[in-house]
């Protein structure tokens, strides 16, 4: 049977490099695939393989007292969803191009957003009702097909762009309301969420174990709204049948999750397209951004 495995976490980590080589040993070891990025924040993870050679993994992750506990977010996957396994050391876990700004200890990031469990999440909606504004931590085509309800989409190719948008004065308006920032698994958020407090915001949550945790908890029957967008063969994921595309088909705006790749090589774009538009697969590179043509 075939898992993925979904993990992170800040941790010092004194020698990157001895990391990265201990932990592509173990995983060739167990033939697991996927990306993991090391730096001196931590650890960051994607692992997809047999679900026993998965538990052999997190044995070893627990042997270990720097990568002791911690959290994996489980999924089911049929076949490969790997090509093959990639371990890198970057200079930060995520790329926000601002390695210097996150401080991590024994206890993870310093400085970061209030963490919140599913559960608190609807304590503080009962709290503080329209006054708690939901900010996406991912990318805008990531959001296109999946978002909590009303969220604010930053305007976002790539995760460098995080910082140009909450430098801009456009945010002030919600900068002393309770924000609350979420991602897919809790890493790219709970990075954010430090970089926005030390740019003014005042009252910074974060989603603790990410879109995943919660629908894991509620499914489709609370705040999210369409499917997960991954990085993986899969492309996304749906936490029930009850869940909705909220995405548009960029031929007939249609409603669809669907992306796939232009046909014209020398694009690289991702575009959705619904099933029944599948053979209209041209480039809409002229076209703007909003318009769900996006570049990977």
């Amino acid at each position: 049977m075939n898992k993925v495995i979904l993990y992170y976490k800040f941790v010092p980590l004194s020698d990157p490099a001895m990391t990265m080589h201990w932990q592509r040993e173990l995983c060739s070891r167990l033939n697991l695939k996927g990306r993991i990025i090391v730096s001196k924040h931590g650890i960051n993870g994607t692992l997809g393989g047999d679900i026993e050679d998965l538990r052999a993994y997190k044995r070893e992750m627990n042997k270990s007292v720097t990568f002791k506990g911690i959290t994996y977010k489980w999924s089911d996957a049929s076949g490969n969803v790997f090509p093959r396994l990639s371990i890198k050391v970057r200079d930060e876990l995520v790329a926000f191009g601002a390695p210097d700004e996150i401080k991590v200890d024994e206890n993870g990031v310093v400085g970061g957003g209030k963490h919140l469990k599913p559960e608190a999440l609807h304590k503080l909606m009962e709290e503080k009702g329209d006054d708690v504004v939901f900010f996406d931590g991912r990318n805008a085509y990531e959001a296109a097909v999946g978002k909590f309800k009303d969220a604010i989409i930053p305007d976002t190719e790539t995760t460098h762009d995080f910082l140009r948008e909450i430098s801009s004065d456009k945010y002030d308006d919600i900068k002393d309301k309770p924000v609350v920032t979420y991602c897919t698994g809790g890493i790219r958020c709970e990075a954010l969420s430090v970089l926005m407090k030390n740019r003014g915001f005042t009252d910074v949550y974060q989603m603790d174990g990410g879109i995943v945790k919660y629908g894991e908890k509620y499914g489709d029957e609370g705040l999210w709204e369409g499917s997960l967008y991954i990085f993986d063969g899969r492309m996304d994921h749906r936490f029930s049948d009850k869940s909705v595309d909220i995405g548009q088909c960029v031929h007939c705006k249609g409603k669809t999750s669907r992306y796939i790749n232009c046909a014209d090589v020398s694009c690289n774009k991702l575009v959705l397209v619904c099933e029944n538009c599948d053979k209209k697969t041209h480039c809409y590179a002229h076209e703007s951004f909003q318009d769900k043509v996006l570049t990977k």
